[in-house]
């Protein structure tokens, strides 16, 4: 028996021993894994299927943050868990996906999880381009297998993955970022073919811009600025799309999409 099999065979025992429906067992669940800030793709997210009922899982490295949100959630009548946790920790992961499976069906996973390292190839280390890698790309394999496992079991679902202008090519002091990216889309090409047929719908959205969130403003307020509104995406039009693709009709499945603002050149 290989580890991972034996972590997900002590879980399912555990979630069978332990059901308990502690927060509200008849909603559906949707687990957004890279919640960082309030103002940020993965809480504007979590917001917008609380407020279609179901029950949101928030997952990210910050407890503080993961609180804000489901506070936030909370006050507007909705229902969140919160579930510190890293992305590339694959018992981890596991571990919060058997506490979510107590509670009720997790039917919409969304991978958000990611981070930047722009630099000239010849300055990047090793370890950062591995760390990219793992965030990006391994961890987005981890929680998209452990989703599907569970799905499966009930022939339904979507797994939505968060991509961006590099999945589709690489620029100059981009060649870690890219990498990841490139690894996340196929991964989630690979998924879709696999695991569609049998009622999983996965996607993969490419996000061609700068996101009007709190990073942005904190790291890079000159680009912000430069770009203007105009020039960055809305958190909440993404998290509509993300809504969208989850009621997309099965007839009529989309495996991946872009977004950007009108005014982005492509």
């Amino acid at each position: 028996m290989n580890i991972t099999h034996g972590l997900r065979r002590a879980l399912q025992v555990k979630m069978s021993a332990t059901h308990t429906g502690s927060v509200n067992s008849r909603n559906p669940i949707v687990w957004v894994i890279g919640v960082g800030a309030s103002r940020g793709t993965g809480a504007a997210t979590a917001r917008r299927f609380a407020r279609e009922g179901f029950t949101v899982a928030v997952t990210g490295r910050s407890a503080e943050n993961l609180q804000a949100v489901a506070d936030e959630i909370k006050a507007d009548g909705g229902h969140a868990v919160e579930a510190v946790g890293d992305a590339q920790d694959e018992a981890g992961v596991l571990e919060i996906l058997g506490r979510l499976e107590t509670i009720g069906p997790v039917e919409v996973g969304i991978y958000n999880a990611g981070n930047a390292i722009w630099a000239p190839p010849l300055l990047t280390q090793s370890a950062d381009f591995e760390a990219m890698w793992r965030v990006g790309c391994l961890g987005a394999f981890i929680f998209g297998r452990e989703v599907a496992q569970v799905m499966l079991q009930r022939g339904r679902g979507t797994i939505i993955f968060t991509g961006a202008s590099a999945s589709l090519r690489g620029k100059a002091r981009f060649a870690a970022f890219a990498a990841a990216k490139a690894g996340l889309r196929v991964v989630s090409q690979s998924f879709a073919r696999e695991f569609g047929p049998s009622g999983i719908h996965v996607v993969h959205v490419i996000v061609d811009g700068s996101i009007n969130g709190d990073k942005i403003f904190s790291v890079v307020p000159d680009i912000a600025q430069r770009k203007g509104p105009d020039g960055l995406i809305r958190p909440e039009a993404i998290a509509d799309a993300y809504w969208y693709l989850h009621t997309q009709h099965r007839s009529a499945w989309s495996q991946e999409i872009d977004l950007r603002p009108y005014s982005e050149s492509f």
